[in-house]
């Protein structure tokens, strides 16, 4: 280790001026998500209603929460949407990466193509396919009735048969974009110098998927499976624009239940702690995200 005047050690002294460059952008921004925060956690638990002020009730919010079993079908219909939504979103977008990476003639358009769902508002993205959805007038009955696939309309929001799987296309069609770009940035970090040792090596196609690009996409995985799985249990405009939780709450997320609690219902507080919940799920799967990092850099 270097020292400064054979007292202070350099480093200590960079990591410190590095600080202090950096506290004009932190303060703001730490301020600006723990306040928030704090007082989120607070109003969990208190019996805080619209037009009424805060009493401190401890776990009152949380005793009521552990009884309300349609908030646990909201928490169940979040795991099944998320668990869904991140699935399909990693594997298509995995393929989606691996075609684009071949940089074939109209693989720049095809980039730019792909970023059109991304791009969207979620709420925009849900009004299309409202539209998508129509019963009568929406684009996919339509097909469907002209391949004779299906003899009637379906209604395919208001259907306790298709209204989760309809929400999930929608929500993987809007997601698939960002998983697609982050392994399409890991497979142009992977050396070439290894699928040619491979090649002349004589391994095939799947052996080389198996053991060069998902060992060296390891990192980028983890990083879209934990950034995914944050996203999803935390959509709410698609799913609201879509459903607004019905039929009868079967699309009703977690998100959209500590809407309905504290907007349409008044309960600020129980909403809170629902939030608080989420943030505590959300948590658990970010701790593991870390620890196969730090796993990585020990490596």
């Amino acid at each position: 280790m270097n020292y400064n005047n054979g007292q202070q050690p350099i480093t200590l002294n960079r990591n410190m001026q590095q600080l202090q460059l950096l506290l004009p952008i932190l303060l703001p921004v730490l301020l600006i998500s723990i306040i928030p925060l704090v007082r989120g956690i607070y109003i969990g638990f208190t019996n805080y209603e619209l037009g009424a002020s805060p009493t401190f009730t401890g776990l009152e919010n949380y005793r009521i929460m552990l009884h309300d079993r349609f908030l646990w079908r909201s928490i169940g219909v979040g795991f099944i949407w998320t668990i869904t939504v991140t699935v399909l979103q990693i594997t298509l977008g995995m393929g989606l990466a691996l075609l684009l990476n071949k940089n074939l003639v109209l693989t720049p358009l095809y980039s730019v193509l792909m970023l059109v769902p991304w791009a969207m508002p979620p709420i925009v993205r849900g009004l299309m396919w409202r539209q998508i959805y129509e019963p009568d007038t929406g684009a996919l009955n339509l097909i469907l009735s002209q391949l004779n696939v299906i003899e009637a309309p379906i209604n395919w929001l208001t259907s306790f048969e298709f209204a989760i799987p309809a929400i999930i296309v929608a929500g993987v069609w809007g997601e698939l974009p960002k998983a697609a770009l982050f392994f399409l940035a890991g497979l142009k970090t992977i050396p070439e110098e290894l699928y040619e040792a491979a090649n002349l090596d004589g391994a095939g196609k799947v052996r080389v998927f198996t053991h060069i690009t998902l060992p060296m996409l390891k990192p980028v995985i983890a990083a879209v499976v934990s950034l995914s799985f944050m996203w999803n249990f935390n959509a709410f405009g698609l799913v609201w624009v879509l459903t607004q939780g019905g039929p009868g709450g079967l699309t009703r997320l977690p998100m959209l239940a500590a809407y309905e609690e504290a907007f349409r219902y008044g309960y600020i507080g129980y909403a809170a702690a629902i939030g608080n919940v989420m943030v505590l799920i959300i948590s658990v799967v970010l701790f593991f995200y870390l620890r196969v990092q730090l796993k990585e850099r020990i490596s």
